[in-house]
């Protein structure tokens, strides 16, 4: 069963009320890491995320189908890796904030010798039995501090723009972007800050698949930007 995440994160966002538009997020480590840990998803696990009826184009229809084909047209144990694969990825520390099923089940030999695998049919090196008990796989705590690991450093404060592209945030970098976006009225930009967690981790997913207004889509509900 997927762990609940302990709890969220926080964002600030720059709104333009005006045309109802992110201009960008302030953030910091953990959301950061959240997103890079986006580019260790296996498609198949980003179809299963957000299930067949939400992708657009056709790999929806190929997941579906794959689901509905008979083993007996599959190699051995070929099915559930292709529906279920393992999302593998360097920041095992950094939660995601998505299913923690996603990293899929690992098992053992009955006698706990010290290697796991993925696949119940492996053979132990030690004791050369099955791998076939299952093992549970423990979920980080999101409101842990984590002082090391992940993708970025945790001392810096983060831009985030509305297309998921990142730097460090800067007065200097604040005020281009705000020429950028040619912003003439202070008083038309309103801070708003925002909480972040699964639902709003699958919501992201499915954005950036389809649009270059990520944040505004996730966080106005402005699916046309």
């Amino acid at each position: 069963m997927a762990a609940e995440p302990v709890s969220k994160l926080s964002l600030k966002l720059l709104v333009d009320i005006k045309s109802n538009k992110v201009l960008f997020a302030e953030a910091g480590k953990d959301f950061i890491d959240f997103l890079f840990n986006l580019l260790f998803l296996p498609v198949g696990t980003v179809i299963k995320l957000l299930k067949t009826n939400s992708m657009v184009g056709s790999l929806g229809s190929l997941y579906k189908s794959i689901e509905s084909l008979s083993e007996t047209y599959m190699q051995p144990n070929q099915k559930d890796s292709l529906l279920n694969p393992r999302a593998f990825t360097s920041a095992s520390s950094v939660p995601l904030l998505l299913p923690y099923d996603v990293a899929g089940k690992v098992y053992m030999c009955r006698h706990y010798h010290h290697n796991v695998a993925d696949d119940p049919c492996a053979v132990c090196p030690h004791c050369k039995e099955l791998m076939s008990k299952e093992v549970p796989v423990v979920a980080p705590d999101v409101g842990r501090e984590v002082s090391d690991g992940g993708f970025v450093k945790g001392v810096v404060t983060y831009m985030v723009m509305d297309d998921l592209a990142v730097k460090p945030m800067s007065t200097i970098s604040s005020i281009t972007m705000l020429n950028k976006f040619n912003v003439k009225e202070v008083g038309a930009l309103q801070e708003k800050v925002v909480h972040f967690g699964m639902g709003e981790g699958l919501k992201l997913l499915k954005c950036s698949l389809q649009s270059k207004a990520v944040l505004t889509s996730v966080f106005l509900g402005n699916m046309s930007a």
